[in-house]
Formats: structure tokens, sequence, C-alpha cells
């Protein structure tokens, strides 16, 4: 269906979501945050003073902090550090022209996929130049991450972080130009690869040092657990990116796709996605208990993961409601791209 081009929504309310899950931090959350600072203005990645204002505000190094509670110092800002470059390059891809011009994103992409397929994990990207800095960063985080994890673990998270760029780059892009609003169920599906989820579930391996058996990740009771605990953290996410994403003219968030399809007025809309979100978070902790019954053999890598799986639903629920990335000071009209997109994030140096 074709989509409408709105002003900024009426604010709705937000219902208080289920999540019996307790609130951890990483207690190297500060060195996380004091690091990341460091390493994005290194990079690259941030350089205008006000795309480091709206950085700051958003507060990655907490993110990663209260989703990988149990990382070391050097994991967590490595985590931080993946979180960063992730956002970045989402901003590009959903608030400015590169999301719209799926060919300049195909050409961005095909260098990254570069990157995570050489031989060498990136060590000679990372020091190259005349790259897009979102090539040359995610090299410098490849050359981090890769060494030392089994084969089987490398190639799933290029596939996924693979599947994420191209859905975003290519699906996404692609809705935006013919004007269209997603259909819920492909909305659904396609969400968890455009929110980096599968990626970011993948960091969990990374943070425990754990080999998941390609048979037990692949099984359906893996694959239900993980894709449920997954629709938790996009749902969540989009109830509360929701006045920001619309203020900008975004279709690509399931309270707007819900109200689009059904007919429902935005609070109707924002109150079924809350509820959705509930009631998806009750379905995560049944598959989990399933996962749990269905393979003690695995117990010493599924353990560490269900609870990674966990920290990831109420850590993205804790951030989510406190970030300032999602919402302005109050009577401040909602920053525009132009003021804190870096243009040579995706464009190799002249």
């Amino acid at each position: 269906m074709t989509a409408e081009r709105t002003g900024t929504p009426a604010r709705t309310r937000i219902r208080e979501l289920h999540c019996p899950l307790p609130h951890r931090v990483n207690p190297h959350a500060e060195e996380a945050r004091r690091h990341l600072s460091h390493w994005v203005g290194t990079v690259g990645l941030i350089q205008r003073e006000s795309a480091r204002r709206r950085f700051e505000h958003a507060d990655f190094g907490w993110f990663a902090s209260v989703v990988y509670p149990t990382a070391d110092e050097e994991g967590i800002a490595l985590m931080a550090d993946w979180f960063a470059w992730l956002f970045l390059v989402d901003d590009q891809l959903d608030d400015g022209a590169f999301g719209r011009n799926p060919e300049h994103a195909g050409q961005v992409v095909a260098g990254m996929r570069a990157v995570l397929e050489s031989a060498d994990h990136g060590e000679a990207a990372a020091r190259r130049t005349g790259l897009p800095t979102a090539v040359s960063s995610l090299a410098d985080l490849w050359r981090r991450t890769a060494p030392g994890m089994p084969a089987a673990w490398r190639h799933r998270f290029v596939r996924h972080l693979e599947d994420c760029l191209t859905a975003a780059a290519v699906w996404e892009a692609g809705n935006r130009v013919r004007g269209i609003v997603p259909e819920e169920d492909d909305y659904i599906e396609n969400r968890r690869h455009t929110g980096a989820i599968y990626v970011c579930m993948d960091l969990i391996d990374v943070v425990e040092r754990l080999d998941v058996p390609v048979g037990l990740y692949d099984s359906d009771a893996f694959r239900e657990a993980l894709d449920a605990a997954c629709n938790v953290v996009c749902w969540t996410n989009d109830i509360y990116s929701l006045e920001k994403e619309r203020s900008l003219g975004e279709v690509h968030n399931l309270v707007h796709v819900v109200q689009h399809h059904r007919g429902l007025d935005a609070q109707q809309a924002m109150d079924h996605v809350c509820e959705a979100t509930s009631a998806e978070t009750r379905r995560y902790l049944s598959l989990e208990e399933r996962l749990l019954h269905c393979h003690p053999e695995h117990s010493a890598v599924l353990v560490p993961y269900v609870s990674g799986m966990r920290t990831w639903i109420r850590g993205n629920l804790d951030w989510s409601s406190r970030t300032k990335r999602y919402r302005a000071d109050a009577g401040a009209p909602v920053p525009q791209p132009a003021a804190y997109l870096e243009p040579d994030l995706v464009v190799a140096d002249r």
C-alpha cells in the first residue's frame, strides 16, 4: 500500500510492558562510555560537534552495558563500538539520502562484504585510506572480533550482517522509493534483519566465549526462542522510536504499520503493539523453558545464551525508555538529519 507522508504525530501513551526480568549493568559501564567517545573520533565515525552531541545523548556505552552485563572490560568496549557502528550506519540508511539510493547503498555494502570475507579479517582494510568511513571502521571492528571465533560462528555472523544491510539497503530503500507501507507479516519478518538483532544476539557468543553447535542453532526450539526474543527487542524499539521516526516521514515502524493497515488511530495502534510485545515476552519465556528441556545435553552453551537473550530483552527496554536518541528536550524540535549525519561515513575520500 502507498505510504502517506504526515507531520509530527500526536504523542501517544506507552503502556507498561511486561518484563519480569532483573535490571543488570556491566561494572565497566563508565569505561565503555569513555572508550566509545574516543573510538568514534579516532576512526572518523563522528567528526562534527552537532553529530557528537546527538551521539553522546544516545549513550550507546550504557546500552551495551545493560545488554552485555557479564562482558569483561575489553569485551564491553568492543560491544559498545559495534553498537555505535550499527546505529550510525542505520541512521544513514533510515534518515538520509543514502537510504533512498539503493545503487549507492549496494556499492558500500559490497565494500563491507569484502572486509568480512577477507582472509586477514579486515586487518589491511583497517589501515587503508580512501575507503568510506563505514567500511574502514567495520574493518577495525572485524579484526578485533573474528580471530579466535569458530568458523561456523564467523559464517553465521557475516550472513546475518549481510542480511541486515541488504534488507535495509534494498527492501527498506525500495519501499521508500515506491512509497509503500509494508504488510504486517512482511514487516515483522524483515524487522529482525533491519534491526540487526540477529547480529547483536551473535555477539553473545563473543562475550560468553561460546561455540553453539550448528545443529543446535538450526533446531526448531532454538530458532523459535531466538525469533521471539528478537521480536520483543525490535517491537520495543519501535514503540519508543515512533515519535522520532514519524517526524521524519519514516514508515518502517510496527506501530505505524499496524495503524495504517488496521485502520486504527495512533493510540489504538500503540496499545495494540504494547500488548503484542508483552505477549511475545511471555511466549519467549515459555519457548526458553522448552528449549532448555529439549536440549539438556547442550546446557553448557544454552544457559549463558538464554541469559544473554534475557538481558537483551530487559536491557533494551531500560535503554529505549530513557535514551535521548528518540526524543528531544521539552519544547525542542526533533533534530533533523542534516544536523547529525556525517556525509563522509558512506562516501569514499575524494
